[in-house]
């Protein structure tokens, strides 16, 4: 075992128990800026690393999360429609650049960008829900019009990033869902719906880069060996750890992290 690995893993686990916000964000930075991982080679093994452990926490709010909390399938559906395609047409584009230098490049631009947003999803997700429960008491019934096509939309753009970067199922797809249903779903059922979504994206954005060949298993198992105890960590911490402190450090480190990218 590389615990080297094993360490990362610990911390991103925690840190996801303790925020919620998608491993990807703080795991494929990691592995490529501190371990000094190939873009395409850390994204692939993210995928995956996210496609186990968000299938257990799936698992979990089907089965637990009760009437208000179990995910909104509906919902899923829509986001599906948008993202599996979105998903298979950037795996084809990906495919088709034989370069590594460029394909690298380009995934190490896109993640910049990515983690800098979420970043700001981070930031200001109670901001955006506070806005969109005030817009749609006014629009309501227009905006039900087109709910079920921007919902589609926000699936297509969430599976172009994820597949490129591993990075939005998490902050990114919370908060586009608090601006679509801001009325609709309490934050347990919004949180169960955004993480059960990811199972079947992350699932074939990982299948699409280990047949391009972007994967590491022994990393995958390193990884998994120390985020698994992380996560349960985490949870137990975060009712401790002030959320007005936690999200503002967290925040900043995904805008370095984006920025050393994009540099």
């Amino acid at each position: 075992m590389d615990w080297l690995h094993a360490i990362a893993g610990l911390f991103v686990g925690v840190m996801v128990g303790m925020t919620g916000v998608g491993g990807g964000s703080l795991m494929a930075p990691i592995l490529i800026l501190l371990f000094g991982v190939s873009p395409t080679t850390a994204v692939g093994t993210d995928l995956w690393f996210a496609a186990i452990t968000k299938s257990v926490g799936g698992f979990v709010h089907h089965h637990h999360g009760g009437a208000e909390g179990r995910p909104d399938y509906e919902v899923i559906k829509r986001l599906c429609l948008g993202s599996l395609p979105a998903a298979v047409i950037i795996l084809i584009l990906l495919s088709q650049i034989d370069a590594q230098q460029i394909k690298g490049g380009l995934i190490m631009n896109a993640l910049g960008v990515v983690l800098i947003l979420t970043a700001i999803a981070t930031l200001f997700r109670g901001r955006f829900h506070h806005m969109a429960v005030h817009a749609r008491k006014d629009t309501a019934r227009n905006f039900l019009r087109y709910q079920a096509g921007l919902t589609v939309a926000a699936g297509a753009l969430l599976g172009a990033m994820v597949t490129l970067t591993s990075v939005g199922a998490g902050a990114l797809g919370a908060t586009l869902l608090l601006a679509l249903y801001p009325l609709r779903m309490r934050l347990q059922k919004l949180i169960a719906t955004d993480i059960v979504h990811a199972v079947p994206l992350t699932l074939v954005a990982g299948l699409g880069h280990l047949f391009i060949g972007n994967f590491n298993l022994l990393l995958l198992l390193n990884l998994l060996a120390g985020s698994i105890p992380g996560i349960i960590i985490g949870s137990m911490l975060a009712s401790k750890v002030p959320e007005k402190v936690l999200q503002p450090l967290l925040a900043c480190v995904l805008v370095v992290a984006g920025w050393r990218l994009l540099g």
